[in-house]
């Protein structure tokens, strides 16, 4: 097949390449700064000459978008939301001028969109959807609403001859450097990796062989458009969560963290709090239904295979 993958140079971009190209796929990327051949440029907001590339492919896979391990200024925040709309947008212009339009658009969505709550799972059927949960910080709706308004960029193109699925994806977990599990792994390491508030608040997140996978799948069924949660079926409180990757390591202290030492140490890594303190219990209502099996459902399995890549590399 070919498939075209705009924003395809970050950690996620970056997995999918790596094991699609593997496996005999064309992979075209579409990326600001084109460092090889199939490295195509764009600037995410206006059709160029890299929409020739999307006309006869088979899949487009949209994961463009400002990083969101930032500090959750205004100006970032205005940044994640332009950079995503806009991208789908233009996107789906791309594929609405296309002679051969691709058979399928694979959206790049969040987890995020779902509440913050700690009572029962969020589905694509019967989850909550986020924004005006009491007793959180205000400019959590705004990440709410960056989730709605990517997905409804998507959803308003006119592009009949192409399934849509918007990914609402967990954290993917990766043993490249850079990313989350970097992050999350680096904290154990010091003894950091404790509970943060109470470690309440539930964790989801998705192992990258998985997610390869479920897109794989989500290419190859024709029956299948709308939302689909990318997450594991095993999504499990933040406190059992960095317990089991302490486990994994061989580091048996993890210091616990207030709310405030949380912002302190967010502060320090250029982040933001909200990645570690709302709760996103997000399981994958829609790919179990439709039969797709996980080959790492569970965190405790999942971090040993990441912990053994890690120290391979």
């Amino acid at each position: 097949m070919k498939l075209v993958i705009p924003g395809g140079t970050g950690q996620v971009g970056t997995v999918l390449d790596r094991a699609l190209t593997a496996a005999g796929h064309e992979v075209v990327i579409l990326t600001r700064r084109p460092a090889r051949e199939r490295e195509l440029p764009w600037d995410g907001r206006t059709l160029g000459p890299w929409a020739a590339a999307i006309d006869g492919a088979d899949a487009v896979i949209n994961l463009a978008g400002r990083s969101v391990s930032c500090r959750y200024t205004p100006a970032n925040l205005r940044e994640m939301m332009d950079s995503r709309v806009e991208s789908a947008r233009v996107v789906g212009e791309a594929i609405a001028a296309a002679a051969r339009p691709p058979r399928v658009w694979l959206q790049m969505s969040t987890a995020t969109v779902y509440a913050h709550r700690f009572d029962a799972p969020n589905d694509e059927a019967t989850g909550v959807i986020g924004g005006g949960e009491p007793g959180v910080p205000r400019y959590w709706s705004y990440s709410v609403r960056i989730a709605k308004e990517w997905e409804r960029a998507q959803a308003e193109a006119d592009t009949p001859s192409t399934r849509k699925v918007a990914l609402r994806a967990a954290m993917v977990m990766t043993p490249d450097r850079g990313g989350v599990f970097d992050v999350l792994l680096r904290m154990a390491r010091l003894g950091l990796g404790g509970p943060v508030a109470g470690g309440a608040q539930y964790v989801s997140w998705i192992h990258e062989d998985d997610f390869v996978r479920a897109v794989e799948f989500l290419i190859g069924r024709d029956d299948l458009d709308g939302p689909v949660n990318l997450a594991s079926p095993g999504p499990l409180p933040q406190r059992a969560f960095m317990r089991a990757l302490r486990k994994a390591w061989g580091m048996p202290v993890g210091l616990p963290a207030t709310a405030w030492m949380a912002e302190i140490g967010a502060l320090a890594l250029r982040s933001d709090t909200e990645l570690l303190l709302k709760s996103r219990r997000v399981v994958p209502g829609r790919l179990l239904d439709a039969g797709f099996a996980f080959d790492r459902p569970r965190w405790p399995e999942a971090a040993a295979d990441l912990v053994r890549r890690v120290r391979r590399r």
